[in-house]
């Protein structure tokens, strides 16, 4: 089979998204198929691992380190025709998705979708008032148009229904279980944290954005700092929102953007994670931080609601109320006992989300949704 993959970003590492693509194009390649990928920003050269191609595209005013491509499928077309795909997998409704989405239709290709962001969530967070309504009519024209959509959480999935988008299909996304292990804690780490190497450490990781919900984080940890000095809380990640978030947040360690070892290592080194977005259609994160060994506090919604046991492998907070998530970090701080089993706890649940099981359905979806082009093509014709 030949694969090809569009997304506006393919830094791998870059984000949850891109994460995903690497595993999912490195999983095609070890069985056989052959992978092509689609980007206006490509990776660095040694990880430029099958054939790339490069739309033009203009820097979002923001967020510099993602860009938009010009909407014109002529830009990669003609490497798509020598390539030759069986399926399209578009990973965004950008304009390189809905590009790709018409070029699909226009040359009579099966093209599959994953709903990687809930954007009909994100105008709240740049005072567009009135374009949610108008996000979920994109949503729906691009999702309507390919053959399947995969959703990672189920809550998300029932939202997308109830806004009439169909041929959905729940495919919850992995985690790298020999990556993310709490084999990869370490006492150095957490000297250069804090001298007192028994003080939790309670850890976000995220894009530093604002639809991550930062003024929600930053209210809890100003709630839980006024109480008590028992804890560090570390921020791992970068975004332009960064310089007024770390100001919101005095006395936090924020350690910038990581991958890699250098991010496994955070997570086993840390005790608690938080994450208050409220936009999730999954939370990569939650899952890597929980397979790393910590306890994961999340917002009640999207995602994390498919993801935690509550009261087992993790606890929630009310969405977007600070104090209520000060509480339950403060009842894991009060609690190392409870704290412990919740930990192994959400060892063990993380194990339920690895790999091997989720990308043998996607290859299964893939081989579906081509012999069922094939079926209705021949039916057609006769």
């Amino acid at each position: 089979m030949k694969i090809a993959y569009f997304n506006a970003n393919m830094k791998r590492g870059q984000d949850g998204v891109t994460r995903v693509i690497y595993k999912m194009i490195d999983a095609a390649r070890e069985r056989g198929h052959q992978v092509m990928a689609v980007t206006s920003t490509l990776p660095d050269p040694e990880d430029r691992i099958v054939p790339m191609v490069q739309v033009p595209s203009i820097a979002l005013p923001l967020q510099k380190v993602y860009r938009v491509a010009f909407p014109c499928y002529q830009t990669f077309a003609k490497q798509l025709r020598e390539f030759q795909p069986d399926i399209l997998h578009i990973n965004s409704p950008c304009p390189l998705g809905f590009v790709a989405g018409v070029y699909a239709r226009d040359f009579n290709i099966p093209a599959v979708a994953t709903y990687h962001t809930h954007f009909p969530a994100y105008s709240r967070y740049y005072n567009l008032q009135g374009f949610e309504d108008l996000t979920w009519k994109i949503m729906k024209h691009f999702y309507n148009n390919v053959d399947r959509t995969f959703v990672p959480a189920l809550p998300i999935l029932e939202e997308l229904s109830v806004h009439d988008i169909h041929g959905l299909r729940y495919l919850p996304n992995g985690v790298d279980l020999t990556f993310f292990n709490p084999k990869n804690r370490s006492v150095d780490w957490r000297k250069g944290i804090t001298s007192d190497t028994d003080k939790p450490i309670v850890l976000f990781v995220s894009r530093l954005v604002w639809e991550k919900d930062l003024t929600d984080l930053a209210r809890m940890y100003n709630i839980l700092k006024n109480k008590r000095n028992d804890f560090e809380m570390v921020v791992i990640g970068d975004g332009y929102a960064r310089t007024e978030f770390e100001a919101m947040m005095p006395g936090a360690k924020f350690l910038g953007y990581q991958s890699g070892k250098t991010l496994a290592q955070s997570y086993a080194s840390s005790d608690i994670f938080v994450f208050p977005s409220t936009t999730e259609t999954f939370g990569l994160v939650t899952v890597e931080a929980m397979a790393s060994g910590a306890v994961p506090v999340t917002a009640k919604i999207g995602g994390a609601v498919g993801i935690i046991q509550e009261g087992i492998s993790g606890l929630f907070a009310l969405p977007h109320d600070s104090a209520d998530m000060a509480q339950e970090v403060e009842f894991l701080l009060d609690h190392p006992d409870r704290r412990a089993s919740m930990a192994a706890a959400a060892l063990v649940r993380a194990q339920e989300f690895g790999w091997t099981k989720i990308l043998n359905q996607l290859f299964e979806h893939y081989a579906d949704v081509c012999d069922l082009h094939i079926y209705l093509q021949h039916r057609y014709v006769a």
